[in-house]
């Protein structure tokens, strides 16, 4: 069972990450781009001063593009390849076909992810319980949007569909959320409106795990505790409402 996952995982990292970075290289250069245009746009704003923020902000966007937009290739698979009509007889699961896929999504996000890192090698100097900290919320932000980009991909009858979703999730979840920023540069009047993105809990935690964002006791339990319910109640409906089988 476990060597049958693994080579399900195998093939999806060969089918959606490989085939694509041997056969359209343009998709490294949009992977790498993606993130770092925000990035470049903060620093000559802030002249500098963010630079830590940004690179940690950049990050995440790392992690969410790579969870939602895989919604695209699961939707194209689905509704162009009859792909899942094929896993639904055959043994293997919807969690399989989804932890493959994600670690594809992982996969095609691996440049952007390197220049990154070292980027933050360099920049951010965050004590060793900041960084596991760092790559906790990471972690978290992942899997939170590999499941929702699979869910919705369950539910859609048309890639053009998922391009929307795409971007509306961007939206709140990157552009909304202060994940280049700390939340203090949003006015008082408005700032409650990011908190209706989970990434804005995953980037005060992260901004504080840096040392850029100052946070009580209470508020960074409060911002664990919304964004692990929130991943978990995305996980329970991803399981539970997700279309993988027709009724």
């Amino acid at each position: 069972m476990k060597s049958n996952r693994l080579s399900q995982v195998y093939a999806s990292v060969l089918i959606d990450a490989v085939y694509q970075m041997r056969n359209y290289p343009i998709t490294l250069v949009s992977n790498v781009l993606a993130p770092f245009s925000v990035l470049v746009l903060i620093l000559l704003v802030s002249h500098g001063y963010l630079l830590s923020v940004s690179i940690e902000g950049a990050l995440i966007t790392s992690m969410i593009s790579g969870g939602v937009n895989l919604q695209i290739d699961l939707s194209h698979m689905k509704n162009d390849f009859k792909l899942q009509d094929m896993l639904v007889s055959s043994p293997t699961s919807a969690f399989a076909y989804t932890l493959g896929m994600g670690v594809a999504a992982l996969t095609n996000a691996l440049p952007a992810l390197a220049v990154l890192t070292v980027l933050s090698f360099i920049f951010i100097h965050a004590t060793p319980l900041g960084a596991l900290t760092v790559l906790c919320v990471f972690a978290l932000m992942f899997a939170f949007s590999v499941a929702l980009g699979f869910m919705l991909s369950t539910f859609s009858t048309d890639i053009q569909q998922n391009r929307a979703f795409v971007s509306i999730l961007t939206i709140m979840l990157a552009t909304i959320a202060p994940i280049y920023y700390p939340i203090t540069y949003i006015p008082d009047a408005i700032r409650f409106l990011a908190y209706f993105s989970p990434a804005t809990y995953a980037a005060e935690i992260a901004q504080n795990a840096i040392g850029h964002l100052q946070l009580s006791q209470l508020n960074l339990a409060v911002d664990w505790v919304v964004l692990v319910a929130v991943c978990f109640v995305l996980f329970v409906l991803a399981v539970k409402k997700s279309h993988w089988r027709d009724p």
